[in-house]
């Protein structure tokens, strides 16, 4: 066979699966884009048209109009810092404490025989009910909102951390145990990076609860944050500010969720799965 032939035969094929892939991403954007045109659209026609009136429904113009002001003035960067410290605080405590308790409940009885029956009470409850104790043991300052998320936030970390430890394979354990692989060594070469994908899904969950929960808090407690600001509008009665706080709230949000799965990538190149996501 000549070099030419060879040649052609190590040719590549054709990447025909990339050009899908992209086909499809584009239109996956096409359509979150014209939903969210139609979105926009109904709202401002139904609230110009005189189907709702402006004060149940202002219209949309007024409302980014009203964000606009909010940010010329340094309202909006005063009350959105305040809610992404809180919110980020508290998220970066329970992620911490989150996956150290998680590992230790699959790793020591001693620390699941404790731990296990708070964690299955206290994962499915609505733990914002516990607001009014933590209201009257800390008052209605930083640390009791930052303490508010920090326990409403811990529980799917904890979770996910131990569903994560747990699935890991145990031919894994024995063979690096049998070479004399020590507890730590297991831990930072197997555990945690066999461990981290589920383990940064738990993180993702847990993010938007602590927006969330900082929101209510602010909501509940007063003072200043894009919660506070929102129940400030309410009491008088300007929906405009309310709907103006809702839009800020969601931008907010929006970036939260995009800058972690951003970090999931990162993070997790190597991870099959994070990897097909990430070209869709």
């Amino acid at each position: 066979m000549s070099e030419a032939d060879t040649s052609i035969l190590a040719r590549p094929a054709p990447a025909r699966f990339r050009f899908d892939a992209v086909a499809a991403a584009l239109a996956q954007r096409a359509g979150a884009i014209a939903s969210l045109l139609v979105l926009v659209a109904a709202w401002e026609a139904a609230s110009r048209s005189g189907v709702v009136t402006p004060f149940l429904l202002p219209p949309l113009s007024e409302v980014l109009g009203r964000v606009f002001d909010d940010a010329q003035s340094g309202d909006l960067a005063v009350n959105l810092g305040l809610t992404l410290y809180r919110a980020l605080t508290g998220f970066a405590i329970a992620a911490v404490a989150g996956v150290v308790l998680g590992i230790l409940m699959t790793r020591q009885r001693l620390v699941r025989w404790f731990f296990d029956p708070i964690v299955s009470v206290g994962f499915p409850m609505p733990k914002i009910a516990f607001l009014p104790i933590f209201m009257l043991w800390l008052g209605l300052y930083d640390v009791s909102k930052i303490s508010m998320v920090v326990f409403n936030a811990i529980f799917p970390v904890i979770t996910a951390t131990m569903a994560a430890a747990e699935g890991v394979e145990r031919q894994l354990l024995w063979s690096a145990r049998s070479l004399g692989a020590s507890e730590r060594q297991l831990l930072r070469e197997i555990i945690l990076p066999a461990a981290l994908p589920q383990i940064m899904t738990g993180l993702q969950v847990a993010l938007p609860i602590s927006l969330i929960v900082t929101i209510v808090t602010e909501m509940m407690m007063g003072g200043e944050g894009l919660g506070g600001a929102m129940i400030s509008s309410s009491r008088f009665a300007d929906s405009t500010g309310v709907f103006a706080g809702i839009v800020e709230i969601a931008i907010a949000g929006l970036c939260l969720v995009r800058g972690m799965t951003m970090l999931r990538r990162r993070l997790l190149v190597w991870h099959q799965e994070t990897r097909e996501t990430a070209t869709v």
